[in-house]
Order: structure tokens, then C-alpha cells, then sequence
């Protein structure tokens, strides 16, 4: 059995791995070629559809001229607006918030009212946000340095919690739906996208630190993330899955296989 020193170890190993990979795309100054797992010279440069990357995962072409040039690096997964719902007036707080693509998209859905807190463990990619906000003049969105296992966030302040292909980079997943169960009001919601495992990954792609880092290697089967959420005391959790998503994802690693294994999902939940 590993000590808890050498988890804790382990964690921010893999954490700084991450930290230096998301750093490195902030510093390039321009977009991944599409999704979290690739680079702009590398293996998703072309879309087969001829598609822009966003409006594979479902945003309007509204939505992706709507943000700050460099607010969007293609790191996605999924769209998370299309269950969020959010309402005039919410407090609205962003997982991995990286150049503050959907947290502009959250406020421009509040329209001037609410709050919307982006939060990162980057110091490039909050740099690169806080260059947005001003670049965009928004006046209800700011951004902070922090791991979302350990939120720099008050507690019970936040309506609404959004993310999109991060939490599955989180060395400690438990820890990462705790901290949102905490920082929620009573009847708080997640409306989050990421990659899950459909089936197990063999441990040549489980032990990777790239393929980490790429959005591979941390996915967490559904049931598994389901007893998380539970545990943490969220009710209604619903995982919904997207076969589509898959090929997509082939994308993703050399060879084409992570499809074999992982799907994006939407992953929804409720405070009591």
C-alpha cells in the first residue's frame, strides 16, 4: 500500500507535468489544433468534417466570435451551455478556466449582471485571461490562481459550476467534487463536460504523463465518477455520454485508439 506521502508525492508530480504542458500552450499565444490532447503542428490539425474545432462540440459560431482573440484554445471537450441554464444574476465559477473562453461565454449569458469566477493553477493561462478581460472590457469576471482541489472560493457563494475537459487531469477527483460541493448553495449545480472512461485503459496508456496531460490517461470510468459525486452529497447526478465523441477523440493520440476506451460526457449534478 503506497503512503499517503508518497500519494501526495505522486499528485504533484502529475500535477506540475500538467501545469507545465497547459503553460506551455498559454505562452505560444495561439490556439491547439483541436482538443486538449493535441498541439497546432500535431494530430488534430484538420477536422474531417472542415468544421471549426468549437462547433464540433456545439457551440454556435456566435459564441466562438463572441470572446477576446486567444480566449479560445481548442482545449475542449464538450459544451457545457447546453445544460448550464444559467440565470440572471448567478454567481457562475469555471474549473480550469484557461484563457477564459467559457467563462466570457457565461458572462455574456448574464448580460451584465452576476459574477462569473474563473479558476486556474496556470500563472501563464491566468495571465493570458486576465489580458482578455481587459482586452474585452468585461466588468463581472475575474480570475484566480488556485488547484481545483483546494478552490479559492468562499464557501456556499456559487450558483452555478462549470468546466470543461479539466477535472479529468485531477490526480485527486474525490477532493475535486468536494471542494464544489463546499464553495455550491443549497440547490447549486454542476454542468460540466469531460472525458470519462467507457471501458479500462490499459495501463501502457493509464501510466503515460503525456497522455495525461493530453486529457487521455486521467479519465475516470462513469460508475466510479458517479460514486464520487454521490459520496461528496451531490443528488440528481446524471452522466451522459457521447458515442459521437469518440471518433473525435481517435483523434487525440497517434494511432487513433483512445476512442476505443474514452468518450466526452456531460456530467450533471445538484446540491441539496
Amino acid at each position: 500500500m503506497k503512503t499517503t506521502t508518497t500519494k501526495s508525492l505522486e499528485d504533484d508530480f502529475v500535477r506540475a507535468t500538467v501545469r507545465t504542458h497547459y503553460g506551455t500552450i498559454a505562452e505560444s499565444n495561439k490556439p491547439t489544433g483541436a482538443g486538449c490532447g493535441c498541439t497546432d503542428a500535431g494530430c488534430c490539425a484538420g477536422t474531417a468534417t472542415g468544421a471549426p474545432y468549437g462547433e464540433r462540440l456545439g457551440y454556435s459560431a456566435g459564441d466562438l466570435a463572441a470572446v477576446p482573440a486567444g480566449a479560445n484554445l481548442n482545449l475542449g471537450c464538450g459544451n457545457p451551455f447546453g445544460i448550464a441554464s444559467i440565470k440572471s444574476g448567478e454567481t457562475v465559477l469555471d474549473l480550469g478556466s484557461g484563457a477564459g473562453f467559457d467563462a466570457f461565454l457565461a458572462a455574456r449569458r448574464l448580460n451584465g449582471t452576476g459574477h462569473v469566477i474563473g479558476v486556474d493553477m496556470t500563472p501563464a493561462m491566468i495571465s493570458k485571461a486576465r489580458e482578455n478581460v481587459a482586452r474585452g472590457e468585461y466588468r463581472n469576471v475575474d480570475f484566480r490562481l488556485g488547484e481545483i482541489e483546494q478552490l479559492p472560493v468562499a464557501n456556499a457563494t456559487v450558483d452555478l459550476i462549470i468546466s470543461n475537459c479539466v477535472i479529468n487531469l485531477s490526480p485527486d477527483k474525490p477532493q475535486v467534487f468536494r471542494e464544489a460541493f463546499r464553495v455550491l448553495r443549497p440547490g447549486g449545480r454542476l454542468a460540466i463536460a469531460d472525458v470519462v472512461a467507457v471501458a479500462p485503459l490499459p495501463d501502457e496508456m493509464r501510466n503515460d504523463l503525456a497522455l495525461h496531460a493530453g486529457c487521455v490517461a486521467g479519465a475516470a470510468l462513469v460508475n466510479d465518477l458517479r460514486a464520487m459525486l454521490l459520496e461528496a452529497g451531490f443528488h440528481h447526478v446524471v452522466i451522459t455520454t457521447k458515442a459521437e465523441s469518440r471518433e473525435l477523440i481517435n483523434d487525440w493520440t497517434e494511432g487513433g485508439k483512445a476512442g476505443n476506451f474514452l468518450a466526452s460526457a456531460i456530467i450533471e449534478a445538484v446540491k441539496p
